[in-house]
């Protein structure tokens, strides 16, 4: 089974605080659905058009948890903090194997 992937990239932060609120939501809500932080805050070396944002990498054991995740009740409160102090490109992506 191939597994998934959140992919969340930060194009503009206007209120750290408004981030920082989500993160103590988002994190119990992720880990409760198996989700594995990968990478975040880490180094970006942006090439093409990218654009050196703060990236967020969580890998779940299969794409139906990923999305299960997304819609779980826990995860959409703390998603319900982030607009207006936070802008945000996400995604969730199938892994090939």
């Amino acid at each position: 089974m191939a597994k998934g992937y959140w992919v969340s990239v930060y194009p503009a932060i206007s209120d750290p605080e408004t981030l920082t609120a989500y993160g103590e939501l988002a994190r119990p809500a992720v880990q409760a659905r198996g989700g594995r932080v990968l990478s975040r805050d880490g180094r970006v070396v942006a090439h093409e058009a990218g654009i050196p944002q703060r990236v967020v990498l969580v890998e779940f054991d299969s794409f139906e948890q990923a999305v299960l995740a997304y819609e779980s009740e826990a995860y959409q409160k703390a998603l319900a903090v982030l607009p207006g102090g936070v802008e945000r490109d996400f995604r969730i992506v199938e892994g090939i194997d």
